[in-house]
This record gives C-alpha cells, structure tokens and sequence, in this order.
C-alpha cells in the first residue's frame, strides 16, 4: 500500500504504549486463509467497518470484516473515548448556505443521533465500555472566548434540542473544573468510554453475529469484473456483491485509487497520568469526571477517568517519524503542566498516537463512490469518530442493503473532493498548523 506519511506512522512504533491495550484483551480474530465469496465485504475493521457489519448481519447478509491489521488496531482503538457531538468543522453559518438551515438541522440531528446509535448498541449488545460523564464541557482558555461560548449556547438550543449549561470561572473552580479557564459550557449529549473495550465487545457481538473478521488482511486491490468486486488480499481473492470502504486515516493512495487526494491524514497524540490520590485531585482542585476540551483552535481534550487517571490528548505531529512524535509528547507534556500546576511531579505512565481523517469540504462523506455502482465509502469524521464513525458505518450498512440515499443528511452526501499537490498534500498542514497556534494566542 502507498500511502502519504512515513512507514513509522502505520507500523507499531506510535501504538505500542497504548493505556487501552492493558485494559481489555484483543479479540481473538483469523488471519486470511483462504479465498471465499460473500454478500458484503467490509475494508477496515474499525468502528465504521464494525458497525456496517453488525448491522448488515442482523440482515442476514453474509459479510466479511478485512483489516489490514486487527480490528481497533488503528484510531478506533487508541483514541480518546469521546462519545460526542461532531464529525464536521464547518460553523453554522457557512452550513446555512451551503444547505440552508434545514439542512443544517439535519446535520445536527445526525450528530445527536450517532451519540444515541453508540449509547443504544452499548445496551443492547451489552457491552462494558467504562462509561462516565454525563455531556461535554467546552471550556474558554481566554476571557474573549465567552462572547462565542454564550452564542454558541444559543444555537445548542436550536440544533439539538437541549439547553446547555454556561459556567462562570468561579461555576467551574465550584465544579471540580479549576485549570485556569475562563468559564465554560456543558451539552449534555454525549459520554465518555474505553474505546479498546468498545471496539473489542463489538467485534465479539459481529462474529456471534455470523460474520467473517479477518486480521492481517490488508485489500491491496480492488477491481470490478461482471458485476462483482474482485478484492485481492496477498494470495487470495475475496468476491463480494458489494463492498464498504471503512479505512479512514489508515487509507493509501491506491488500494482504492478512486480515494488518492481525498482525505488528509492527521495525528492525535494522547498520554494517561498513573492513578491520582484524592489528595493530588484537590490539590489541583480538579476531581470532577466530565470529559472536556478547551477553545484553542488545535483543541486539548482531556478527563478524569474512572481509574483516577488524567487522559490528556492534543493534536499530534506533522511529519510522520518517531522525533515528530517524540516532540508532540514533548509539547503535550509541556501543555498538561502548564494547565495542571499541581500535577507536574505526576508522569504519564502511557503515551501513543493515531491518525484521523480530514476532507477538504470539513464534513465526513457516506456515500457511493462516483462510477462505481456497490462500492460504498465512509470516512472522513475530523477526530470525532467513536460516534459518528460508528453512525456512518450504521448508515452505510443501510444503503448497501437499498436504503435511499435521504437517510444520509445533505452535508454528508457530497463526494470527498482532492486537496491540492496529491501525494505531496501534508506539506499544506504546518502552515496551517501554525496559523491556527499564532492565533490561539492572541
């Protein structure tokens, strides 16, 4: 596979000091063995390509799962267990008139709806995931940042139906939230999760389902011949009727060629302190267990999970090696203690990375692939891909098995346009990057 990063990126070198993976076992999954013929196959094992199978299984479909790795071997796994609204990057205004306010409101209610999606498949498949906090928190790093936090908890009512909750500096040092911020605002849609146990209840749930999961299986191409989609992976052929395309930030530029330009690949680094004493909690004057991120535009997000532990995460490097790496930890470690005073002597006993995905439009595509009738694509969720990840691949499932395409909302329609310079593209994010951190300072 050709992809746009460095082989450290995609190798295990960013995953191998994961907090999740000493929390839950890996589900047992085969390797490929053999060619074989199905209904559905499914390119990824993640969340997306996790949910399209359960739901195409209760169907009666008979789907098979590839993934290149293991199931939640890349972001699904290693992210950081947030539930909650997103997906996109565009601001009410530029969804107005790109689709009118209708169209925002459906995008809205998808967002709603995806964090209800997960709640209910947690239920229903009985799945312990370590669930806590009731909601987000957006929390102002500057004083100005108010004026757009009272605004937006206007338009919360509106889009979503809730009434949010705006807090003062001194609401916050009141709520257990005291790390220097200016106030606040809490929606409560959305939770907080262990996304390795997520990923590993599912997985179990779509083989009890009947489905095929396949580990080191990695779709290197796929071609159509008389009416079926040819999938070669190493020496075998898998034939499906129709085919999910569910990689994300793990895609390559020729797999799918159809995908090379499409999608911009970022990391998202991530540490968890070792378990904090409730005398260090009050110290800090933090021990509440809402999961928050602040108002920069490279955001922090960060909770106090179950175990006492901090999970703090940050976006990550730009250049794809282990230094860059090393220097986002570096950053982040910096970022932590400048945030949490009372923390600094604590170390972070797990640090990892992943990628997400980014499209050129800010908004996640669910959809046909142009000129390919069968082969169905979903990706693209901007770092907030436990929910609408998880939705897209619910979604996609539907349209395989002849849903409209109306169930799918208008902003997520449109086919994922190129980004200038192709393989070269990631030399557009540093200036990028830097922009954004010039201006979450002033």
């Amino acid at each position: 596979m050709r992809r746009i990063f460095g082989a450290y990126v995609y190798g295990q070198g960013p995953h191998t000091a994961c907090y999740w993976d000493a929390t839950c076992e890996r589900p047992p999954v085969p390797a490929l063995d053999q060619s074989l013929s199905v209904d559905v196959a499914i390119v990824g094992g993640g969340l997306t390509g996790l949910n399209a199978a359960m739901t195409l299984a209760e169907a009666g479909a008979k789907v098979a799962v590839l993934d290149a790795e293991a199931p939640g071997w890349g972001a699904s796994g290693r992210n950081g267990g947030f539930c909650c609204l997103g997906g996109g990057k565009l601001e009410d205004a530029v969804l107005d008139r790109r689709f009118g306010k209708e169209g925002r409101l459906e995008w809205h209610q998808a967002e709603a709806a995806a964090v209800a999606h997960v709640s209910s498949l947690l239920k229903t498949k009985n799945i312990a995931a370590d669930t806590h906090s009731k909601g987000e928190t957006w929390l102002a790093h500057r004083a100005r940042d108010m004026d757009g936090i009272q605004e937006a908890a206007r338009q919360v009512e509106e889009n979503y139906g809730v009434t949010p909750e705006v807090f003062t500096a001194d609401d916050l040092v009141a709520e257990g939230m005291s790390a220097g911020f200016h106030g606040g605002m809490r929606t409560p849609i959305g939770f907080a999760l262990n996304p390795k146990m997520y990923v590993a209840g599912l997985c179990h749930a779509v083989q009890s389902a009947g489905v095929a999961v396949y580990a080191d299986a990695p779709v290197t191409t796929l071609v159509r011949e008389d009416g079926t989609w040819a999938l070669n992976v190493k020496s075998y052929r898998v034939a499906a009727k129709q085919v999910i395309w569910a990689t994300n930030g793990y895609s390559s530029e020729d797999s799918l060629p159809w995908l090379a330009g499409r999608y911009m690949p970022a990391q998202s680094s991530v540490a968890v302190t070792r378990p904090l004493t409730q005398s260090e909690l009050e110290a800090q004057g933090w021990t509440c267990d809402q999961m928050c991120y602040d108002s920069r535009n490279l955001l922090h997000y960060f909770r106090l999970m179950p175990t006492n532990r901090m999970l703090f995460g940050l976006r990550g490097g730009l250049r794809g090696t282990a230094r860059a790496d090393q220097r986002a930890h570096k950053r982040l470690r910096r970022d932590f203690d400048t945030m949490f005073p009372a923390w600094r002597a604590v170390p972070f006993t797990h640090r990892w990375s992943g990628m997400v995905a980014l499209a050129r439009h800010r908004l996640p595509f669910i959809g046909e692939v142009p000129n390919a009738p069968g082969l169905v694509c979903a990706m693209c969720y901007h770092g907030n891909g436990v929910a609408m990840g998880s939705y897209a691949g619910h979604l996609s499932a539907q349209l395989v098995l002849g849903a409209d395409d109306s169930i799918v909302p208008r902003a997520m329609r449109r086919p994922l346009g190129r980004f200038p310079l192709g393989r070269l593209r990631r030399v557009l994010m540093p200036p990028v990057y830097l922009g954004l951190s010039l201006a979450d300072r002033w």
